[in-house]
């Protein structure tokens, strides 16, 4: 059976086109790297001063001075460069980067996102979601449909602090695929395991149907990119 986390970061790399720089987050997003399309060629950024990562590279060819903004290895393509953080920062700030795959805690109807506190417990800081979220031309949430304790994460309205109002365009969970559009939600494909009532069951948030929604089947495998 399919690691649900990768799949939601293969289904998450099919939304990236030809010749985008692409930014990373924490968590669902940094697997996103070894599912790209081998026939795209794109450039992923970090925020610690990466252009141009490539997948997780063999155990036998770690280097771990050699990592993203999560702390976990990566390689590096042909061409790649290397710059401090303020020049990152500076990429994300002025709108160079063409999309952003993040994680989130909750999504809602209108496309808030809350992604970098849980009320009640600790604060390890926002980091670069922000920047990333107002930046990024378009903004791709990859994340479970569900929490751990089995509460909906796709929600009418944000419990959690906000990172940003209104700046998500496409949600892609184990479930579902959602885009944003003049602050509706639209459902724009789902997987066949679950019927359209099912997925309303777990999905508190409004919305509506594509003109070309289509139901989609999981793959049985995944073929990860360098492996």
């Amino acid at each position: 059976m399919i690691n649900v986390r990768h799949y939601i970061a293969w289904r998450a790399a099919q939304e990236l086109q030809e010749g985008d720089i692409v930014n990373l987050g924490i968590g669902i997003p940094v697997l996103v790297a070894d599912y790209i399309p081998a026939d795209r060629k794109l450039f992923l950024q970090s925020e610690n001063g990466i252009l141009g990562v490539g997948p997780t590279p063999p155990a036998d060819q770690v280097d771990m001075d050699l990592i993203n903004a999560s702390k976990l290895p990566v390689s590096e393509l042909p061409g790649a460069s290397f710059f401090d953080s303020a020049m990152a920062f500076a990429m994300m700030r002025g709108g160079h980067v063409d999309k952003t795959v993040i994680g989130g805690l909750q999504v809602s109807q209108t496309g808030d996102i809350a992604n970098w506190a849980i009320p009640g417990k600790d604060v390890l800081g926002v980091g670069g979601a922000m920047d990333l979220i107002v930046g990024a031309r378009t903004v791709i949430v990859a994340t479970t449909h569900l929490d751990p304790q089995g509460q909906p994460k796709v929600v009418k309205e944000c419990t959690y602090p906000l990172t940003a109002k209104g700046e998500v365009d496409i949600l892609v969970t184990e479930y579902a695929v959602f885009t944003f559009t003049n602050g509706q939600m639209i459902l724009r494909e789902a997987v066949d395991e679950l019927t359209l009532e099912q997925l309303k069951e777990i999905t508190p948030a409004e919305y509506r149907l594509a003109p070309d929604f289509k139901f989609v089947s999981r793959p049985v495998s995944l073929e990860q990119r360098g492996a």
